[in-house]
């Protein structure tokens, strides 16, 4: 429990969590795994407090998030010092080679906890997939990808229309129950494919 007075989650902002404890021990881990040896007091508490910064500025919702934009300032911080490094003019051929595939492993790694991120706020893109289509007689279906269009610029501001766009996908051609073993075309406007 806080001291008398004090309310619990007044750290909340940094790491999404109502434990001041557990904020501040994420604050003191994303802080220390900044590269802060050559920097003097005033520039590692300008970093920190940066840090810090960038912390409360991706707004942290629960201790999840709170720890993955932590690990998210580390990354980025790991990868910008191999950067640095890479292209130091004594730099060796090998040392900048090593150097530039760390920072290419980190950009991957702050890529997919970019993504983790995204999927628990609900931002993860969405796919539907249709496993079963019935077509009864008469009826007409659309076989291909069917992808979204843009809006149409002869339409008034106020009114937007998406557009759909048709694809062909090509494939195995359907057999038809002819015995010359003809192909049936899938769709109409597809030419037919000689066998």
């Amino acid at each position: 429990m806080p001291p008398a007075g004090e309310q619990p989650g007044k750290l909340r902002s940094i790491s999404g969590s109502d434990n001041d404890d557990f904020s501040t021990i994420l604050a003191n881990q994303v802080v220390k795994a900044l590269w802060l040896e050559p920097c003097d007091s005033d520039q590692q508490t300008q970093l920190g407090q940066a840090a810090l910064a960038a912390m409360i500025g991706m707004k942290p919702r629960d201790e999840l998030e709170g720890m993955l934009i932590g690990q998210l300032i580390a990354t980025h911080n790991a990868a910008m010092e191999c950067y640095r490094r890479a292209m130091l003019g004594e730099q060796t051929f090998e040392g900048r080679r090593e150097n530039l595939n760390q920072a290419n492993k980190l950009c991957r790694s702050y890529a997919a906890l970019t993504e983790a991120l995204d999927r628990h706020r609900g931002k993860g893109q969405q796919r539907i997939t249709v496993e079963h289509v019935n077509v009864h007689a008469g009826g007409q279906a659309i076989v291909g990808a069917v992808t979204a269009g843009g809006e149409s610029s002869q339409k008034s501001e106020q009114q937007t229309h998406a557009t759909r766009e048709i694809t062909h996908e090509p494939g195995i051609p359907m057999r038809s129950p002819d015995p010359v073993w003809e192909t049936m075309p899938i769709a109409a406007g597809v030419r037919k494919a000689a066998v």
